[in-house]
């Protein structure tokens, strides 16, 4: 993997996976889409695509639904079946960001783990290869496709089987705190990180389990602050922005 951020010079990287939250496409608060939010995202990301770094763009669902609320017994929903629902959620946030990002301009394919032809393509990893070759935005819904994993886990799956050189995890904070920096305004902000560092202090940036893939596969980690105009493109241009995490 190349780490372009340890070298004086700057280097853009050649394809990115970016994480965005279901929360990034709403205003702080609430729920729902805010189309207004999504716009600012898609600016950001056309922005960075045209340093000519190919994108894939993993989303969640939490502004409209998170498996997890119904993760009490008492509930008459299987926790696998919510898990499906929050997928469900994605797909949605998909393709919002979609025609945010096309009414820019910008050419697009909106692929989901599960299978809904009438909307969307299936994800099948060549053709989501070729997509980004041919310079299209390709927007990945629907998680793994399986339950009781996140979406931050399947960014980091599809980071390494797309053979991306970094997975950007785009956050409302500007990278990763010692503690939570909205409830601690001392909290201290690391710039640089091991992925150890982070498992042995858990620093809830991302779960264990996309963190560990990423240490097994050496693929850099950048998170930082998605509000901040211009990041994407300074994260994909290799600037030092938010914090790295990686195996030194």
């Amino acid at each position: 993997m190349s780490e372009p951020l340890s070298s004086p010079v700057l280097q853009c990287f050649r394809r990115v996976v970016l994480k965005l939250s279901g929360e990034s496409f709403t205003r702080a608060g609430e729920r729902g889409i805010s189309m207004e939010e999504v716009v600012h995202i898609a600016r950001e990301i056309q922005q960075a695509r045209g340093t000519g770094c190919e994108m894939a763009v993993v989303i969640g669902g939490g502004n409209i639904l998170r498996g997890a609320q119904f993760k009490d017994h008492s509930t008459a929903i299987q926790e696998a079946t919510a898990h499906y629902m929050g997928m469900l959620a994605t797909v949605i946030n998909g393709l919002a960001l979609q025609d945010a990002l096309e009414s820019l301009g910008c050419e697009t394919r909106l692929m989901s783990a599960i299978r809904m032809d009438g909307v969307c393509e299936p994800y099948i990893r060549r053709r989501a290869r070729r997509h980004l070759e041919k310079g299209r935005i390709t927007i990945l819904a629907s998680g793994t496709g399986g339950p009781f994993v996140t979406t931050d886990t399947a960014a980091a799956l599809r980071a390494l089987e797309l053979e991306a050189q970094a997975l950007l995890k785009a956050t409302r904070v500007d990278g990763v705190f010692s503690e939570d920096p909205e409830r601690n305004p001392h909290a201290v902000l690391y710039h640089d990180l091991t992925y150890t560092a982070v498992l042995e202090r858990n620093l809830r940036v991302m779960d264990g389990t996309a963190i560990a893939q990423c240490r097994e596969h050496d693929l850099p980690v950048l998170v930082f602050n998605y509000r901040r105009e211009g990041n994407i493109q300074r994260a994909v241009s290799g600037e030092k922005v938010g914090t790295r995490i990686a195996a030194k």
